[in-house]
């Protein structure tokens, strides 16, 4: 018997560009067949992107979407296809997988687990499936499910469908990356692959959507839990797998007992296998995975440039001041857009130092970026004349910090409405928590590409970045200067801040572990300080709500992740 070829293609679609999304599917399809497969296997809700929100609302786009897959239907000539997709019936609206056969819907699975907790609010929009599902084909039982459905550790998609013969298990999903997320899944697969002694199959979506980045890593786990294939990450792909069902079931195992924990119905049909007219080989795939720090790299240039490109926006213009946030952004935005798209503004004041001005030059330099320079001093002279009446009895304070911050997010959002550039904002993780930014000034733009990036990882992601080029593209005396905002003379950051490390220590146990004010200083933080930073946190959600979105790449990120209200006393 001939091996089952299965093409796992993790793809980047577009939300809601059902025309776009299904003439790359086809395409994928095509090239599937190219290669040999039987089957090929597609993303959650590949047809619409994920996650589509409140697009589903409309009744319209879920017609559209239906029609999106009958034209896919008849696009699989001489192969069988697994597709996510919508299901609109009389009873509601279903997150779906369409298992399709020479232009044949044999079947559309619901999806059972919706999840509704962090990024996700599926059950806003869909109804729950209840209703398991294997097929046979070619002496294998094949269960097929979605997403969360494998994730629950009594999880019926996974559970009943063994139940019902089944010894391979695919899923299809659309999970965003945060750092840490790929060696998260990689461990429940195995567990179920194990748990289940079953070889799964599983399809990641791929791509940059609003603040979410979509890490592809595709995989396929032997059912004793070892890594077979391993698809790219941050990239599509078509990865390749040859299973060959005699010499499988020879030595499989099958569990010693009842999995399924749930009463949900279950339901079997037989495939035949199409007729393949060619099998080209293809090289064994490596099986490396990138480090923690190169994800996050890679993460951040994959969610700016989907950001950008997905959004009309040609080029990006960024401040850059010789700070490292700014120096690392416009390295993310190069690596992201190509240099002859980012355009890098100096806008020296009177408190920029001449080595500060040096870094800001030398990194545009580095990067080949058109530069302008456009000193605020006398904008700012003329900003302080005409407020000397109202000020006349005041102190000298922070006002006159977050005017210069203000004026520089006026020139850039000039710059922007002349010339169409979205400004990207440069503002990190650190700062955002605890307020140290000014609204309307340097949190002014459309895109902020490291605000969920703590100030320790930045160091660390400027080193990488700089490991990568060979070369110093960030000054070494960006690195290791005191960071300083420069709005007055001698100003560093820790004369407001606790040290990063602490700071940062703090804020993960805070803001992504929820932690309490208690519970923070037992793990031998300052009270002092840990009450202060936690009232900087809360005081400037305020800030946060209006800041304009960022890549993910923590387990809670500000936004969609954590909602705490504005007008709160607890």
């Amino acid at each position: 018997m001939d091996p089952i070829r299965f093409g796992i293609a993790q793809i980047n679609p577009t939300v809601g560009d059902l025309q776009g999304n299904k003439e790359k599917i086809i395409k994928c399809i095509s090239v599937a067949r190219s290669l040999g497969c039987d089957i090929v296997i597609l993303p959650e809700l590949a047809i619409t992107g994920y996650p589509p929100e409140d697009l589903l609302l409309k009744p319209q786009f879920a017609d559209d979407a239906m029609k999106s897959l009958n034209e896919i239907v008849h696009k699989t000539d001489n192969i069988i296809v697994i597709v996510g997709c919508l299901d609109k019936t009389p009873g509601g609206l279903y997150n779906s997988a369409a298992l399709i056969r020479d232009k044949e819907l044999i079947h559309i699975y619901h999806k059972i687990l919706l999840p509704n907790y962090g990024v996700f609010d599926e059950k806003r929009y869909f109804k729950a499936g209840n209703e398991s599902f294997a097929f046979k084909f070619e002496g294998l039982k094949i269960g097929l499910n979605i997403c969360e459905d494998i994730w629950e550790g009594s999880g019926p998609a996974s559970f009943e469908a063994v139940d019902m013969g089944a010894q391979v298990i695919i899923n299809i999903s659309a999970s965003p990356y945060h750092a840490g997320k790929l060696q998260a899944r990689e461990k429940m697969l195995v567990e179920r692959a194990q748990q289940t002694a079953s070889i799964i199959l599983y399809d990641n979506l791929v791509g940059g959507q609003d603040e979410l980045v979509f890490d592809g890593g595709s995989m396929v786990i032997g059912w004793k839990g070892s890594v077979l294939v391993r698809g790219k990450q941050f990239e599509e792909d078509i990865a390749l797998f040859d299973l060959n069902p005699e010499e499988y079931l020879k030595y499989r195992k099958a569990p010693q007992r009842k999995l399924a924990v749930n009463n949900y119905r279950a339901k079997e049909l037989s495939l035949k296998r199409c007729e393949v007219k060619i099998r080209p080989p293809f090289p064994p795939r490596r099986f490396e995975k990138l480090g923690s720090i190169e994800e996050i790299y890679k993460a951040l240039v994959l969610g700016t440039r989907d950001y950008m490109t997905k959004n009309g926006f040609k080029k990006a213009v960024i401040g850059v001041s010789g700070g490292i946030d700014s120096a690392l952004t416009a390295c993310i935005a190069v690596d992201a857009l190509g240099k002859d798209n980012v355009a890098a503004v100096t806008m020296p004041s009177m408190y920029t130092k001449e080595e500060t001005r040096a870094d800001a030059v030398a990194v545009a330099k580095n990067l080949g970026l058109k530069t302008i320079t456009i000193p605020i001093n006398t904008i700012y002279q003329a900003y302080t004349r005409m407020l000397k009446k109202e000020f006349k009895d005041s102190k000298v304070d922070i006002t006159e910090e977050n005017l210069q911050a203000r004026i520089r997010g006026n020139i850039l959002m000039a710059l922007s409405n002349k010339f169409n550039w979205l400004v990207l904002t440069t503002g990190n993780k650190s700062e955002m928590s605890t307020g140290y930014c000014t609204l309307y000034g340097d949190m002014a733009g459309g895109f902020a590409v490291i605000k969920d990036v703590l100030k320790t990882v930045v160091y660390q992601l400027a080193e990488y970045r700089n490991t990568i080029a060979g070369k110093e593209i960030i000054p070494v005396t960006t690195i290791k200067r005191a960071p300083t905002a420069e709005l007055k003379p001698n100003q560093r950051d820790q004369d407001t801040l606790p040290p990063y490390h602490v700071l940062d220590a703090i804020l993960k146990l805070y803001v992504e572990e929820d932690r309490s004010a208690i519970e923070i200083v037992a793990q031998r933080f300052d009270a002092k300080i840990v009450k202060k930073v936690i009232s900087m946190v809360d005081k400037n959600e305020y800030k946060r709500r209006q800041s304009p979105p960022g890549v993910k790449i923590t387990p809670k990120a500000f936004g969609k992740d954590r909602r705490v209200p504005v007008t709160n006393r607890y």
